[in-house]
């Protein structure tokens, strides 16, 4: 007699499946655009069998933190990999904010916290930090998968939530408001995870990413990331069922070629469409510019004091980090801090006794 697989062991085997078949545009033109930029061979080999555009060795010892490694799943077909920072001063008694960092395409997280050096900007601004790592198995190009079937892009939401349920009862010095952004797929994915779990956010974050809920299939994702697909704000208002969407920052480059800014427009557009019919919401724009960095241009939508919807746009931006350091891919040391823009508006999120430093 046949044994039916359950739902949940199917759903698996398909996400494995559907890593090898669904190679977005992204993550083929992430990886060339790693390979473009190295030296040797050697170190283009290197990238191309572990997926990672510039390996970075793995963050060591910090003083005034330190970092954690493990891995959690939904079983043996669903592991992933992550890295924890914790600044000193944590206590169960009074648990820092955590932030869930998503790295994008061709990379890994001794990558992206080298592009993004969250562990410093933890340390001087009193916060945790959570680092994922998309496993090849399922996705070739380790971009986490924000598109497809709701069954393939809800497990990947259910694997990344259950690894933020475990950190937290293993450090429970983690235990505060949650936040959550990522670069490129990653924050695609931060966004889905928020459309999905709006109550457990308490803001969120996308650099350089598609708008969520934009696309199933990888031409729809293409076509998303080109500007072209929109989110149906009409199934994620039933989806909902009322629920209001965490606060929303944008930092986006207007010559970003890989990802157009109109997805960034698109993603304020969402949440603000999202909005309960009697909430108005009041936008302002500000052109801010400081030293030699890039210039970029802050519109915010505000609905009470604080801003709901915040959108940076980078001048002279392309599909990289603002502010990451030299060496790395997906990188660009002229722009403004992309994670310290993105936690000075998180922390205004937080009432006064949450705010750590």
């Amino acid at each position: 007699m046949s044994r039916r697989k359950s739902p949940l062991v199917s759903a698996l085997f398909k996400l494995t499946r559907a890593g090898l078949k669904q190679s977005t545009r992204i993550g083929k033109a992430a990886t060339k655009q790693g390979i473009k930029t190295g030296g040797q061979l050697a170190k283009a080999t290197e990238r191309v069998m572990s997926a990672v555009a510039t390996p970075a060795e793995a963050p060591g010892s910090v003083t005034g933190g330190r970092w954690y490694e493990g891995r959690w799943g939904l079983g043996p077909l669903a592991m992933r990999r992550y890295r924890l920072f914790i600044p000193v001063g944590a206590s169960a008694r009074k648990p820092l904010p955590l932030l869930l960092l998503l790295h994008g395409c061709a990379q890994d997280t001794a990558a992206f916290a080298a592009v993004t050096r969250c562990a410093a900007v933890a340390k001087s601004r009193g916060f945790a930090v959570l680092m994922p790592e998309q496993a090849r198995e399922a996705n070739p190009q380790r971009c986490w998968n924000w598109f497809g079937s709701d069954a393939k892009v809800g497990l990947e939401m259910q694997i990344l939530m259950s690894m933020v349920d475990h950190v937290v009862s293993t450090h429970p010095r983690v235990g505060g408001p949650l936040f959550a952004i990522g670069l490129s797929a990653g924050g695609s994915m931060a966004l889905s995870l928020a459309l999905r779990h709006p109550e457990r956010f308490a803001a969120v974050g996308s650099h350089s990413g598609a708008a969520p809920s934009s696309a199933t299939t990888t031409l729809q994702a293409g076509q998303a990331m080109r500007g072209r697909r929109s989110p149906d704000a009409e199934a994620l208002a039933l989806r909902l069922q009322g629920r209001r969407l965490p606060p929303l920052v944008l930092i986006h480059g207007d010559l970003d070629p890989m990802v157009s800014i109109e997805n960034a427009r698109a993603s304020a557009g969402l949440w603000l469409e999202l909005l309960p019919d009697d909430v108005v919401a009041r936008e302002t724009s500000t052109e801010v510019r400081r030293g030699s960095r890039r210039g970029l241009t802050r519109s915010d939508w505000k609905t009470g004091r604080k801003p709901y919807v915040r959108l940076l746009r980078v001048h002279g931006l392309s599909h990289a980090w603002s502010g990451g350091p030299a060496g790395q891919a997906f990188s660009d040391p002229t722009g403004p801090d992309a994670l310290r823009l993105a936690w000075q508006f998180f922390a205004a999120t937080l009432a006064p006794a949450e705010v750590q430093r």
